[in-house]
């Protein structure tokens, strides 16, 4: 069970177009992208911090600048995934997770906007053992 929740958000500029739809979605658009990170734990460090704000950031800002003012359906890996906000947002969930996930924190949910009004989450059931 999680105590302590964590959010940091951060935006990038990416164009696509979402392969296998038919819509105006399927030609070349851009938007703003606004991503949130969750991160939950249950044990602070001494200082009373559980993760260091910062530091979440910094990991995801670095992920999000190869994408940032790029074709995305261009840039690895949604040169072969279809570049939805869905798989984006598993994407980032997972690859931040590789850089924070330890015993005491882990990242819990990934929300990416591509408009204020529209908003992809991906997150895993946690089972905990008994």
């Amino acid at each position: 069970m999680f105590v302590y929740e964590l959010t940091i958000k951060t935006v990038f500029s990416a164009a696509h177009s979402l392969r296998d739809y038919e819509g105006p979605c399927s030609r070349l658009h851009g938007h703003n992208w606004v991503v949130e990170v969750i991160v939950c734990g249950n044990q602070l460090q001494p200082n009373g911090i559980l993760v260091d704000f910062g530091e979440v950031k910094k990991i995801t800002s670095d992920l999000l600048s190869n994408l940032d003012h790029a074709n995305l359906n261009e840039t690895p890996p949604f040169d072969r995934l279809n570049p939805t906000s869905e798989n984006l947002a598993r994407w980032i969930y997972e690859q931040v997770g590789r850089q924070i996930n330890g015993d005491d924190v882990r990242v819990t949910q990934v929300n990416v906007r591509e408009a204020e009004t529209s908003c992809a989450s991906y997150f895993e059931e946690i089972v905990e053992s008994k």
